[in-house]
């Protein structure tokens, strides 16, 4: 597929693939797309073992890294907060708002020799881990939510790093191609995760004429060969999917949830504060519709939320496996809207080449569409 995406990253299908799991974005890579690593929860220690496992897996092949850099959070003023800083603002009335809700499913308490990873949304958190990327023969830098510093978009360029950002709406899409992105992501809101409230369909030409001649990948509601094909024809030039792989063979889904996604329909999800403090589309649960009562404590301001509730959310998980409880209820996770069509576990490498199969036949049918019909 010869499109300036494909063509800037290296790549024989510009299938961008968005996922926490190193399994995933290895297979996605080596199947000719070009996986991109989630690590805004990554220890640096786990961010350098996975990257070079990675690199091992691809053999030469290009794959990126993504972080959450946002300009607005907590602590912001200060440069960020430690993990003794964010738990000291925790108030007693969220703290026992979890509690009750874990009491009233029946979740056991998780042992705290296990903590859950913290966000690292802030300087002092995300610098070790550019460190670990710019170290590792990375070729995409993204940034998930709010637009690259400069200094970070300097030290990409001097390395011959793309940099992407994501954008929910025309002004950031603008205020990334300003910050010298090389590349937009147009996320529409039936995204996965952190969205806005624009739609893939309104959003994606209206960024690609903001932000000409800079290339801009679609994303949200893409998980086939006819949506990509769509995408395309509104003007961007390869795609980002996040959801379509949370059912793969390859995904670590906790099983719980997977079964969920695979049941689920795509009226089943809900954009919620409830799991890191901005808005993210994620199937709706218990969970979500707990954190939607009106008598419960406003959600906290990132990343105090996640600090909040990660612990829960690991002990929800746990508990699904066992008999006794209502986990099960509770168990959700960031997915898109398309997850009504994720009905079936696939290996990765069958997804790519079944999106670019049932590409292939849409781009003929609209071709079939201009010939003479004499």
């Amino acid at each position: 597929m010869h499109t300036r995406v494909a063509a800037l990253l290296g790549v024989e299908y510009p299938i961008c693939a968005f996922s926490h799991c190193r399994d995933v974005v290895a297979a996605v890579t080596n199947a000719g797309g070009f996986g991109v690593l989630g690590a805004v929860a990554h220890s640096p220690d786990r961010l350098d073992a996975e990257l070079g496992w990675i690199a091992r897996e691809t053999r030469g092949r290009p794959f990126g890294v993504d972080l959450l850099l946002p300009p607005t959070y907590v602590g912001a003023e200060r440069g960020g907060l430690d993990a003794d800083a964010v738990a000291a603002l925790l108030p007693a009335e969220h703290r026992e708002f979890v509690d009750e809700i874990l009491r009233r499913y029946r979740i056991p308490a998780v042992p705290t020799a296990a903590p859950a990873g913290a966000l690292n949304v802030a300087p002092k958190g995300y610098e070790p881990l550019l460190e670990v990327a710019f170290a590792h023969d990375i070729r995409l830098i993204a940034s998930a939510l709010g637009p690259p510093p400069p200094d970070l978009v300097t030290r990409a360029h001097e390395r011959d790093v793309v940099v992407a950002a994501l954008a929910g709406t025309v002004e950031h899409a603008r205020r990334h191609a300003g910050a010298g992105v090389d590349l937009v992501v147009a996320q529409g809101g039936e995204a996965g995760g952190h969205t806005g409230e624009v739609a893939t369909m309104v959003l994606v030409p209206e960024v690609v004429g903001a932000v000409a001649p800079v290339p801009v990948l679609a994303a949200g509601g893409i998980a086939t060969g006819r949506q990509m094909a769509a995408a395309l024809a509104l003007g961007a030039e390869g795609v980002w999917c996040g959801s379509v792989w949370l059912t793969t063979e390859e995904a670590e889904t906790p099983p719980v949830v997977k079964e969920k996604f695979l049941a689920a329909e795509s009226t089943d999800t809900v954009r919620s504060r409830s799991l890191t403090g901005k808005p993210a589309r994620m199937l709706r649960t218990a969970w979500t519709d707990e954190w939607d009562r009106p008598d419960r404590p406003a959600p906290l301001g990132m990343p105090l939320q996640n600090a909040l509730v990660a612990e829960a959310q690991r002990a929800i998980i746990e508990a699904a496996e066992r008999s006794g409880t209502r986990a099960d209820a509770l168990a959700t996770y960031f997915v898109g809207q398309v997850v009504g069509a994720l009905d079936r576990v696939r290996p990765a490498r069958a997804v790519v080449l079944e999106m670019v199969s049932e590409f292939i036949d849409a781009v003929h049918r609209l071709d079939g569409m201009l010939e003479d019909p004499r």
